[in-house]
């Protein structure tokens, strides 16, 4: 006879029945490239969601039984005269209730076979009500985001929220997701609004998501999501530091998540850890050292079943190339890196890969090329990716057009840079990120010789006073502190 513990947790549960309709509905697009198809929209008809491949999966595999009202009004409108049946959910008066809503993952014990996977899922996705507590006092706020300003530094840092807790002593299924939805959390805010705004204010979650690993966690499934939680809120809190230009602190918290994966035996992870970790190498000026972690990163990755991944690497090892200025190495890769890409996406693909589209791959290669010295093709690469980049990654918008004005005054052309560089001047005003104002110092200094030019002047007077801005905010968070 069932215990009443089994017997109350059978009736919150329901087997999971993947939506075949709704991945019929993607086609051949790949989970990140529909998400971004779906936040487009969203914005087409005033509508905001922050859909990712996370999002979709869990559609597709069944754990969304019936999206929220945004949700519905954005497919509504992407797929005009079908009903949510028609797109593979379940009625909305079936999921809804309270029923539904204490519904609860229950999952194999660490003490049995570990390769068992639970197959039961929680039946209710969030209700608008439950989106607004996600931001507000949900689980990221347990996690230290309650009240987090992408823009307003000072308030940033001047929270303090103690780790989670969970009562005695114990993790579940939600602590795993609050992890998981800080690190959704902290990567839109990135895309929209680059680093500095955030770094510090996020180092507190970070802190949570390892206390979390001491817990006595009595799931395994429970204890896999929670350490790759854990090692991807490292990952993204490292990219924060490595954007804001505090190397030392990404380098440490790229290391932490590595550590992480080789402790869980999770190669998607590794991957990711060695993918960032040379990246950071590249911009930190060790070239050798951006080549073996890219190389490493490949060895995790070769079984993962994701060319784009194996693509992304290949790029972060050009880098490593064009820093050694080594023509030879650096094209080779590139040319690795694209035969990848064309590949085209899987369902395999990592959900950080979003960013990774054609854009992203022309403003890698702008960089390699300009390190190299090759400032014209430079400049058709950062081209192409300015006019291919999705509006809603802002931060990467500004970057690439940053690059394009600097390749553009390093090739000679100063009234055309000057232009580029009062686009990104014009972004500033929603990204703060420390890389693209040294890309824009960069060129401010190269086009200071044509001063004289109408739009150089122009472009230099307003650099300037943007620093002067810059300056008086950061004096101001110092006092805050």
């Amino acid at each position: 006879m069932a215990s009443p513990a089994a017997r109350s947790a059978s009736s919150r549960t329901v087997p999971a029945r993947p939506n075949t309709a709704f991945r019929q509905l993607r086609g051949r697009l790949s989970p990140g490239e529909f998400a971004a198809a779906v936040r487009r929209s969203a914005r087409e008809i005033g509508e905001q969601v922050s859909c990712d491949a996370r999002y979709v999966g869990r559609v597709e595999s069944g754990e969304i039984r019936c999206p929220n009202y945004a949700y519905e009004r954005v497919f509504r409108h992407m797929f005009p005269g079908l009903t949510l049946p028609d797109m593979g959910f379940a009625p909305r008066e079936a999921v809804r209730g309270r029923g539904a809503r204490t519904a609860a993952v229950s999952a194999a014990p660490l003490a049995t076979d570990p390769d068992h996977r639970d197959t039961r899922i929680q039946i209710c996705e969030e209700s608008d009500v439950l989106r607004r507590a996600f931001i507000t006092g949900g689980p990221a706020a347990a996690l230290g985001f309650a009240a987090l300003h992408p823009i307003e530094a000072a308030a940033a840092a001047s929270g303090r929220v103690p780790p989670p807790r969970p009562p005695g002593g114990r993790a579940g299924a939600a602590e795993a997701t609050a992890v998981e939805q800080a690190v959704r959390h902290i990567r839109l805010l990135d895309d929209r609004h680059g680093a500095e705004g955030i770094y510090h204010r996020a180092t507190q979650p970070l802190r949570a998501a390892y206390d979390l690993l001491e817990a006595d966690v009595r799931h395994r499934s429970v204890a896999d999501r929670l350490h790759t939680g854990a090692g991807e809120l490292a990952i993204s809190v490292g990219w924060l530091a490595h954007d804001s230009g505090r190397f030392d602190d990404a380098r440490s918290h790229y290391a932490e998540a590595l550590a992480t994966a080789r402790v869980c035996g999770d190669a998607a992870l590794e991957a990711h850890a060695f993918c960032n970790t040379a990246f950071l190498a590249r911009d930190a000026g060790r070239p050798r050292e951006a080549v073996r972690a890219a190389q490493a990163g490949q060895q995790a990755a070769k079984h993962l079943a994701s060319p784009r991944l194996l693509s992304l690497l290949a790029l972060r090892e050009a880098g490593g190339w064009a820093g050694l200025a080594d023509r030879s190495g650096c094209e080779q890769a590139l040319a690795r890196a694209e035969r990848l890409f064309a590949g085209g996406p899987r369902d395999s693909d990592p959900e950080w890969m979003t960013f990774y589209g054609e854009a992203e791959l022309a403003g890698l290669e702008a960089q390699c090329w300009s390190a190299l010295g090759d400032a014209g093709r430079a400049a058709e690469h950062a081209h192409r990716a300015v006019a291919l980049q999705d509006p809603h990654f802002t931060r990467n918008i500004a970057l690439f057009t940053a690059e394009l004005a600097a390749d553009l005054a390093a090739d000679g052309a100063p009234e055309e840079a000057a232009a580029a560089g009062l686009r990104v001047l014009a972004l500033l005003t929603q990204v703060r990120s420390a890389r693209i104002r040294t890309l824009l110092t960069t060129t401010a200094h190269t086009l200071r010789p044509h001063h004289t030019l109408p739009p150089v002047a122009d472009f230099l007077s307003r650099h300037a006073a943007a620093g002067a801005r810059d300056g008086e905010a950061a004096a101001q968070v110092v006092g805050v502190g």
